[in-house]
């Protein structure tokens, strides 16, 4: 290695290979270089900081395959499923998964910084060490809140069901559902993103740096281990030629119907930093305006299992993609632009925000996306409104997709990004945009 502080002569170890061969590996040192700004902290604690998430009485919704699950903040937690019975009529299977029993969601550790101001930070984050959860290998740490008091559980005495809600620190995160599992009969663990933690020290999510260990052989042994050498020729041979022939089968399956019932995974993302949003190429904005109005641009975006695609005056497809199976793909809705002028004369397609000098701006546009796969549950086509926002954000290339789904198999669909912004204000009586002049 180059010298440096993270390497020193005298911090290494002796490896062995089956074969005998010996080298010396030295070891990256490594220390954290956050502690100053944690000991330092002398700001809101991490209740405080989420109070006017639980005082706005907002909620959080995750669809799954037959369960949506309702987080409403510092009030419940609720499962349910909605089916429409002949005439109209709608029949909801619910559970309450927990209740908040206390009128202030300030857990204990809140309350002791509160009464002990004087003890010293050090006393006070040894008395009660910030707990973490592994999510997607990275140990993250959450803030617990408590929730008790649900639905009666027949397979425990009718004990009422329980959650422990973890509030985990995202910048670019909207109060997303991340993963809700039952731990153990009749107990959940609710995972959800929200920006409100970043601004505490001890909460904000960081990537663990990764350190090259350099090894050299030891005398008597080969540079590079036999086997190694080995499994590079194997990876080498078996890189690009399968893989292509896999997407071209994929792609001929892909307009077969899918049922959806599948098996939702326990944590949804790849990477925790950049849930629900992604960062896209850096063509000039006015390439970038034209290349999305003529849906050659697509989006992409969404938090766990399912992630959506949106293609402007196109389509709205829901994907899995799975390293075995590959990738699944639901159609949403199909872009017609009769029907949406159709549905926009019932419908606001467009929404108004009111500037101090009193004009008026666009706040929002709204599009119909109908004739999309036929739903299980209504033996109908689906179809989803896509709500087209502008999102003010240091990265002109960033967009965040949420899904939500009113009714089975009618869905919303939220898409932000500061490339919206530049193109809002074209919108016609139809909310239809266009290149700006």
């Amino acid at each position: 290695p180059t010298t440096g502080v993270l390497y020193k002569e005298d911090n290494y170890i002796i490896m062995t290979t089956v074969d005998k061969e010996k080298y010396k590996c030295i070891l990256p040192l490594v220390a954290s270089g956050n502690e100053e700004e944690e000991k330092d902290y002398r700001g809101p604690t991490p209740g405080e900081l989420l109070e006017p998430l639980f005082k706005q009485s907002s909620c959080s919704y995750r669809i799954e395959s037959y369960w949506t699950y309702e987080v409403c903040h510092g009030k419940h937690i609720r499962q349910y499923h909605e089916e429409k019975e002949t005439g109209q009529k709608i029949n909801i299977q619910e559970y309450y998964l927990g209740n908040m029993m206390m009128k202030n969601p300030l857990s204990e550790p809140d309350r002791e910084e509160k009464e002990n101001p004087k003890e010293s930070t050090k006393e006070a984050s040894e008395k009660y060490l910030i707990p973490t959860k592994n999510i997607e290998g990275q140990m993250t740490p959450y803030y617990p809140v408590e929730m008790g008091n649900g639905t009666p559980c027949s397979l425990r005495q009718n004990l009422p069901r329980s959650s422990t809600v973890m509030y985990i620190c995202h910048p670019e995160a909207k109060h997303e559902i991340l993963s809700v599992a039952e731990v153990t009969t009749c107990e959940y663990e609710v995972v959800i993103l929200t920006p409100l933690l970043c601004n505490h020290p001890k909460y904000r999510f960081r990537a663990s740096p990764v350190n090259d260990i350099f090894c050299q052989s030891l005398p008597g042994s080969p540079l590079k281990p036999h086997n190694l050498e080995q499994l590079e020729k194997q990876q080498e041979m078996m890189k690009m030629p399968f893989r292509r022939i896999k997407e071209e089968e994929m792609h001929s399956t892909k307009e077969e119907k899918f049922s959806s019932i599948h098996k939702p995974v326990a944590v949804g993302s790849h990477q925790l930093l950049t849930v629900g949003t992604t960062h896209i190429s850096k063509l000039t904005d006015d390439q970038l305006i034209k290349e999305f109005l003529s849906g050659s641009y697509c989006f992409h975006g969404g938090v766990g299992w399912w992630k959506y695609e949106f293609c402007y005056g196109k389509y709205v497809h829901q994907y899995h993609e799975d390293k075995e199976s590959g990738r699944t793909s639901v159609v949403v809705g199909t872009w017609n632009k009769e029907e949406h002028i159709e549905w926009s004369k019932k419908n606001a397609a467009r929404t108004y925000y009111l500037r101090e000098d009193g004009t008026q701006t666009v706040r929002m546009v709204s599009h119909f996306y109908g004739n999309g796969d036929v739903c299980d549950l209504t033996d109908k086509p689906r179809q989803v409104t896509v709500k087209l926002k502008c999102k003010e954000s240091d990265s002109p290339h960033a967009v965040t997709i949420y899904m939500l789904e009113p009714h089975s198999c009618q869905y919303i669909l939220g898409v932000e990004s500061p490339v919206i912004c530049k193109i809002l204000d074209t919108a016609d009586e139809h909310g239809l945009l266009s290149v700006p002049s």
